[in-house]
């Protein structure tokens, strides 16, 4: 996707003018840093550099070649679903499947496979989706601002999506679960 590859060549310019350095500078700090995990080292380039949930999680990808999306490069869609929903997640894939169905009706988005989840997009991501635990799947919300509700888990600043929920069942996607991700769809414009 040349839309993908151009948002990232601005991420990481904008990390370069922001930290004043480069990728392969902040690779280094990284592999100095003596962390080994993704999320011990996306914390350090936040606290030591100031970078947001996004831009770092990005970085430790990048400069350590471990983009989720390489994971799955060159598989088809449902063969990344495969590989997301293996083994003892595999009875949570009619949920993202129910998901994905809801997703086609609002219209064009674009795909990012992770690792773990993914990350669906117009000009910026409005939901991501993947299974969180065994029993559960997550769905990340990219909405700037929506009502509060039990089923809602605001997040901290600068995270990944303002809001989460988990479903368990695909029963569970109802009216309100689509509002929410209509919202998120409309403000990604």
């Amino acid at each position: 996707m040349a839309d993908e590859a151009k948002a990232m060549a601005t991420l990481v310019a904008n990390v370069e003018r922001q930290t004043g350095r480069t990728l392969a500078q902040l690779g280094a700090a990284l592999r100095a840093s003596g962390f080994t995990k993704h999320g011990e080292l996306r914390r350090f380039l936040m606290d030591t550099h100031g970078l947001g949930y996004g831009q770092a999680n990005a970085v430790v990808h990048l400069a350590l070649k471990t983009d989720g999306g390489s994971v799955h490069a060159g598989k088809a869609e449902g063969d990344v679903l495969g590989a997301i929903y293996a083994d003892r997640k595999a009875a949570l894939r009619p949920i993202h499947d129910a998901l994905l169905a809801f997703l086609g009706t609002l219209g064009a988005f674009d795909a990012a496979p992770k690792k773990d989840y993914v990350s669906y997009r117009r000009k910026k991501q409005f939901v991501m989706i993947g299974p969180k635990t065994a029993t559960a799947v997550e769905v990340g919300l990219a909405a700037k601002q929506l009502p509060t509700h039990a089923r809602l888990k605001e997040m901290p600043p600068k995270s990944m999506c303002r809001y989460t929920t988990r479903l368990s069942s695909v029963a569970e996607i109802d009216g309100t679960l689509k509002g929410w991700i209509r919202a998120a769809y409309d403000e990604a414009g």
